[in-house]
């Protein structure tokens, strides 16, 4: 059984450690346990009990992303290993998919996700690739995440370099911004985008492995 410290305990019911001490004092919730040196600690038991959530309504969720509808093949590969990778471990899931830039935190889908993250359904979410959740702001939704007890697991950890990882945020950043550009200004964002990828036809969207130039083919399995 997991046990939490009050400041751990407390975030994740959304309250101040204080409020928890109150609550100790006046009898409504007194820790599990006190350590020799007088750290309160709560159970998992009763972090679920206060929520009125228990283990089984907690699921996984695998979060599955591409940019276009160009790539709905590719998005297919994706969601079968992921579905493939959480039938191999025997618990409850569903998937959820989205078709939407890195960088749009209003999709469909990863709105829902937070949502369910927020009202405790959610014991993990599991995604291919890192960028596959958001290209920006990945560390604030996993700390969001984890005030509720959420984890996040990432299948395929390959890692990237600094370039690589540069590049590909500059292509996602400017193929967002030159979908809302027009005439002459438009087309001065697409030069920057072949020169970025080498010449590539359909720059700044997700590719399935395989499909990346040669010399980028370790940093563009996901855009």
């Amino acid at each position: 059984m997991e046990y939490y410290s009050i400041r751990k305990f407390a975030r994740i019911l959304g309250v101040t450690a204080q409020t928890v001490r109150n609550w100790d004092r006046s009898g409504r919730l007194h820790p599990h346990h006190t350590s020799p040196n007088g750290y309160r600690y709560y159970s998992e038991e009763q972090l679920n009990q206060i929520l009125e959530v228990t283990p089984k309504e907690r699921i996984t969720i695998g979060y599955c992303r591409v940019s276009s509808n160009k790539q709905k093949d590719d998005l297919e590969r994706q969601i079968e290993s992921v579905r493939t990778y959480l039938l191999a471990q025997g618990k409850p899931f569903r998937i959820i998919s989205d078709i939407g830039s890195g960088i749009d935190y209003k999709k469909k889908g990863l709105q829902e996700l937070i949502r369910e993250i927020n009202i405790n359904h959610v014991d993990k979410v599991v995604i291919l690739y890192k960028d596959r959740l958001l290209r920006f702001g990945y560390e604030l939704l996993e700390y969001m995440s984890e005030l509720h007890g959420t984890k996040i697991e990432i299948i395929d950890n390959t890692e990237k370099t600094e370039q690589q990882e540069l590049v590909e945020d500059l292509v996602q950043i400017i193929t967002d911004f030159s979908g809302r550009l027009q005439g002459k200004r438009a087309n001065k964002a697409k030069k920057i985008l072949r020169e970025l990828t080498g010449g590539d036809a359909d720059v700044g969207e997700d590719k399935p492995e395989g499909h990346a130039p040669a010399e980028q083919e370790a940093g563009d399995k996901a855009v």
